[in-house]
């Protein structure tokens, strides 16, 4: 794993994916994994210079990566990305900042060059992989020997946020209030450098693959599925494993040829942190045995974890260790009157699950007075029926959920609290469009769903519309209209909710866009969606008439301003114009539509507009042609 741009010493692109370098015609190219590469296809790339960074391929000049730890809002911060000092090399263990290209207060967009950063190698442009604003510099330009994890900037994705992050000098304050994730983070980088701290001088050569970032949010992954097994040979772009992201599921390749000598975290393994190692790679077969029972031997992570967390048990620093409170966890607090600094967080990032306040309560701890409920005397009796595990443990059944899901639950979140829901409703006939798919079917053979329908009639509908088609940019705080009818088709799957898209789907026949919507469906089944099949969107379409749901109302998908949610067909009898022209009862077919809009986008003039394309569009077949 020689790599020429770093002199010959060993480099590794997102924690173990090794990359192999070597000098062609005075430039440096460069292997990227499949996973990592602008493409998805991995391959040969050239770099141009030697700005070489570790982490995700923007264009093929430059490899870009943005390091930072994203904190949820709380009740007096906001949600909020600090930015670390990036390890820009493989020796990189500290850094210089020279100059910074964005001043506290600037709009970010994905690709803009932060600031500059002076390595062990060279000066390296530091750009950022998401939109926001730059609220605040923490280390000045000119700012030398900054250690590789220092808070160096903070970001947040609103500029009213801007003034409501801690105005702070050096970084003290944010050190401060965010001391828990650092100090549950730093403690992950000591159990990981222990695990690994082996007597390597008697062993053969090796190389540790450690889980990788394969996205610009994600932090932990799991083990999908091994590909590989140990003793197996292994070529070059050869799949090692299946890792599942806070994204999709991803192919993790091999850059090397040799063997797999140890799995370190097997099929199943749930939350495996970045940079911890996964397995260990050996160059000759002889070598398997030796290496393996070396590694075989060392403590598990995850144990020495378990030992080493109690040991923080002073209060004042238990007091900081606490950064989120599960609900469960809070009912428990408020009932029994605990006091939140006295116990003692197990869950990821300093969270306190309802086990931990249900053990302190067990245990007599954690009770400034009492552990009795606030509004009763202290009764041993109570204290002791609460608690009990036995009755609890049979009233439920905890599943982990998987890392798509916990995005889902966050997006969601994030927009019913930021966006102003506006909810409109109305009722189409479908006659129309059953016997024009009917008429499809057998005249032309064209075999198309309901929902292909649907989609078309919305983009139609949206171009007539296009005050419709916008989005809320809430710096300029004003409406933006797209330029394109990009349709996002909610797919479920057992991960959870994806949303593929159609692109330009007023432009796309009925047939074309049946086909295209198979094959997006059954690669997000598969895991297999690449971000620029699920990324974007200007409207999205939830269909849920193939269940007894007459009607509901979904979510907006932001930064999307609207959502049509589909219900079933239903058989109704009501007065119906013939061509005699007078009015008699009749059965038709009725299926309910209702919009979700963001109400700065749409008002009621914008959305009654929306609504009566859409409904012309069901009772004349022949628009969607046009």
């Amino acid at each position: 794993m020689e790599c020429a741009l770093m002199g010959g010493a060993e480099c590794a692109l997102m924690g173990g994916a090794a990359v192999r370098g070597a000098v062609v015609e005075n430039r440096q190219q460069y292997y990227v994994p499949r996973a990592l590469s602008t493409d998805g296809n991995g391959g040969l790339l050239r770099c141009t210079s030697v700005s070489m960074v570790t982490g995700f391929l923007v264009d093929l000049s430059k490899i870009k990566f943005q390091f930072g730890a994203r904190y949820m809002s709380s009740a007096d911060i906001p949600s909020h990305i600090v930015l670390e000092m990036p390890a820009l090399s493989p020796t990189m263990n500290q850094g210089n900042i020279t100059k910074w290209k964005k001043v506290e207060g600037d709009k970010i967009a994905v690709g803009d060059v932060l600031c500059e950063i002076e390595t062990d190698k060279a000066t390296v442009e530091f750009e950022s992989l998401e939109e926001g604003y730059l609220a605040k510099i923490l280390v000045p330009e000119g700012s030398n020997d900054i250690p590789v994890g220092q808070a160096i900037a903070i970001t947040v994705e609103d500029p009213d946020d801007i003034t409501k992050v801690p105005a702070i000098s050096g970084g003290s304050e944010v050190k401060e209030a965010n001391a828990a994730p650092r100090d549950v983070a730093s403690q992950d980088k000591e159990l990981r450098t222990s695990a690994v701290k082996i007597d390597t001088s008697e062993l053969p050569a090796h190389a540790v693959l450690d889980m990788p970032a394969l996205s610009p949010t994600m932090n932990q992954g799991n083990i999908a599925k091994w590909i590989k097994k140990e003793g197996d040979k292994i070529e070059v772009g050869d799949i090692l494993c299946e890792i599942e992201t806070d994204k999709a599921t991803l192919e993790y390749e091999s850059l090397e040829e040799g063997y797999l000598a140890v799995i370190l975290a097997p099929d199943g393994s749930k939350d495996v942190i970045v940079g911890q190692p996964i397995a260990v790679t050996v160059e000759a077969s002889e070598d398997i045995e030796t290496v393996k029972a070396s590694y075989s031997s060392r403590p598990v992570a995850k144990e020495e974890k378990s030992v080493a967390l109690p040991q923080k048990n002073e209060h004042k620093k238990q007091k900081s260790i606490i950064n989120r409170i599960s609900p469960s966890a809070k009912l428990l607090i408020s009932e029994f009157g605990l006091d939140v600094s006295l116990l003692n967080p197990s869950g990821p990032r300093g969270t306190l699950l309802k086990g931990d306040v249900l053990a302190a309560i067990q245990s007599g701890k954690g009770s400034s007075t009492t552990a009795a409920p606030k509004e009763q005397p202290p009764s041993p009796s109570i204290l002791q029926s609460k608690p009990s595990s036995a009755p609890e443990s049979a009233l439920y059944e905890d599943f982990s959920n998987s890392q798509i899901r916990k995005v889902i639950a966050r997006r969601l979140l994030e927009s019913k609290q930021s966006t102003p829901h506006l909810y409109l409703s109305t009722d189409v006939i479908l006659d129309p469009l059953m016997s024009f798919r009917k008429e499809l079917i057998e005249k032309h053979n064209v075999k198309v769903s309901v929902n292909d329908i649907v989609i078309k009639a919305v983009a139609i509908a949206l171009r007539n519309v296009p005050d419709a088609n916008g989005f809320w940019d809430a710096e300029k705080g004003e409406t933006i209209i797209n330029d394109s009818v990009d349709i996002s088709i909610a797919v479920a799957t057992e991960k959870g909710l994806m949303t593929p898209i159609i692109r330009n789907a007023d432009q796309k026949t009925i047939s074309a866009i049946s086909s295209e919507v198979k094959e997006l469906a059954e690669k997000a089944r598969a895991g297999k969606l690449k971000p620029n099949e699920f990324q974007g969107g200007t409207f999205s379409i939830s269909n849920l008439g193939m269940f007894p749901v007459d009607n509901f109302c979904a979510i907006i998908n932001p930064p999307q301003a609207g959502i049509l949610a589909v219900g079933r067909g239903n058989k109704v009898v009501e007065p119906v114009v013939g061509s005699n022209g007078i009015e008699e009862p009749a059965v038709v077919t009725k299926m309910n539509l209702t919009l979700s809009a963001d109400h700065r986008v749409f008002d009621g003039k914008v959305g009654g507009e929306f609504l009566t394309a859409l409904q012309a569009n069901f009772g004349d077949m022949r628009r969607l042609l046009l």
